[in-house]
């Protein structure tokens, strides 16, 4: 037993203390997605608190983006961490079990995305330009996005998490494995989603030979480093921020090594599952208009534009902007009825000329920038309400492929931030099993 905790900690895992809501939690209304999602469409919040009510929810543990500029931050905490000792002294969470989790889902888009609930150890990861740590960010992290995090996370008596972190996984071998070791056994928990996003299933990994058959596919994995942050790279960020204040607080004491916040709960994905789609993450610039921001894009390399506002809807912008066999790259401008197609020579992934430009356009005070997961929603916050000459303007940009992420990531350090989504925003992680910290 204390070999594989080795071989599994060598692999920057733990087989953590899992915490799940017992009968007869309403599961439906527990889980809710992830709090970076929809962070322009408070009225989905709304719905959701109408939704949950006054059963017991993880919505009640999380503080979603969205209402970030309402309140004093102190009230949003206090709130979230009242919630979550109300839970953990109530009868909420059936008794904690030594064990992972093998999870299922199917989404609005796609049919069982599988992963795996697990500890990752913080130490091993490092969110730095240059890391050359076992755990990796694929994006850049922005500090200024950390505090707030870091102040729920800081007193936090427990954790849910949205953090997704991918593996090398080409032959697919680990996570069809769990599911052919589980065979027939019936799942821990299975829920409907709200809001029309599919539904989840789990199973317990709580025998020695889950977690052996998980570091042996592990160990075999070929990859520059094991782990690649795909959802939740600040929230990860977060937990690693608020570890690092603990241990220097409490160096040289007794037990730090095992401290629960060394850790982080997170669901590990296979970059080569076939569920698992890379969608772009489009951006959207608030108090301007749509010929400054062209202005400001002009420096693109081989910079080249076109307008397309006489066409009926945003389709044509859209399978534009998404030909794959389009030379260069290609981006679509909205803003009320007027639409243009960009086309740049700009070389790699569109984020890396773009973003740099961007910055600079929203520095100070004047145009702000949001980031929107999901084309529809992009072309409902540019759309027609939108227009005039100080307004929004949403940019679209192309799919990514998923292929060579490992490598990319290795050569040249995290991608420009926000450059992918691990699915659309429906597709998101839910808040489920929980964990302890403290």
């Amino acid at each position: 037993m204390d070999n594989i905790h080795a071989r599994l900690l060598a692999l920057g895992l733990k087989v953590p203390q899992i915490l799940l809501p017992r009968q007869p939690v309403d599961l439906s209304a527990w889980a809710v997605i992830a709090c970076d999602q929809f962070t322009q469409d408070r009225p989905y919040w709304e719905r959701v608190r109408q939704i949950v009510g006054d059963k017991p929810s993880t919505l009640n543990m999380i503080y979603p983006e969205a209402y970030l500029e309402a309140g004093p931050p102190a009230e949003r905490e206090g709130a979230v961490h009242r919630a979550m000792t109300s839970y953990l002294e109530g009868d909420v969470f059936a008794p904690p079990f030594t064990g992972c989790m093998y999870v299922e889902r199917d989404t609005p888009c796609r049919r069982r995305r599988r992963g795996l609930v697990i500890a990752a150890d913080l130490d091993r990861y490092d969110w730095g330009l240059r890391s050359r740590t076992l755990i990796r960010a694929t994006e850049g992290t922005v500090p200024e996005r950390l505090p707030p995090r870091m102040d729920i996370r800081r007193d936090a008596p427990l954790e849910c998490p949205h953090i997704l972190l991918l593996i090398n996984d080409r032959q697919n071998t680990l996570l069809p494995g769990l599911a052919g070791l589980l065979g027939s056994a019936e799942p821990a928990y299975r829920a409907n989603l709200m809001m029309n996003s599919g539904s989840v299933s789990g199973w317990a990994l709580d025998r020695e030979e889950h977690w052996a058959f998980i570091a042996g596919q592990l160990e075999a994995v070929s990859a520059p480093f094991l782990y690649a942050a795909g959802d939740g790279n600040h929230s990860l960020a977060a937990a690693k921020g608020v570890w690092e204040e603990y241990k220097a607080a409490h160096r040289g004491k007794p037990g730090l090594a095992d401290n629960p916040r060394r850790f982080a709960l997170v669901e590990i994905e296979n970059l080569y599952d076939p569920a698992v789609s890379f969608e772009p993450i489009h951006r959207i610039v608030f108090n301007t208009g749509i010929d400054a921001l062209l202005k400001a894009l002009a420096p693109l390399p081989g910079f080249a534009v076109s307008s397309l506002s006489g066409a009926p809807d945003g389709g044509l912008l859209r399978r534009m902007v998404e030909d794959r066999d389009a030379p260069g790259t290609r981006l679509g401008l909205v803003s009320g009825s007027r639409r243009f197609l960009v086309e740049t020579s700009a070389p790699g992934l569109a984020t890396a000329a773009l973003q740099p430009l961007l910055d600079d356009f929203t520095r100070g005070a004047g145009p702000s920038i949001d980031y929107i997961h999901g084309t529809e929603d992009l072309l409902r916050l540019a759309g027609a309400d939108r227009e005039g000459p100080s307004s929004a303007v949403g940019i679209l940009l192309p799919p990514l492929r998923k292929e060579g992420l490992f490598e990319t990531v290795a050569r040249s350090g995290p991608l420009p931030r926000k450059s992918f989504s691990m699915g659309e925003s429906t597709e998101k992680r839910f808040y489920l099993e929980c964990r302890r910290l403290r």
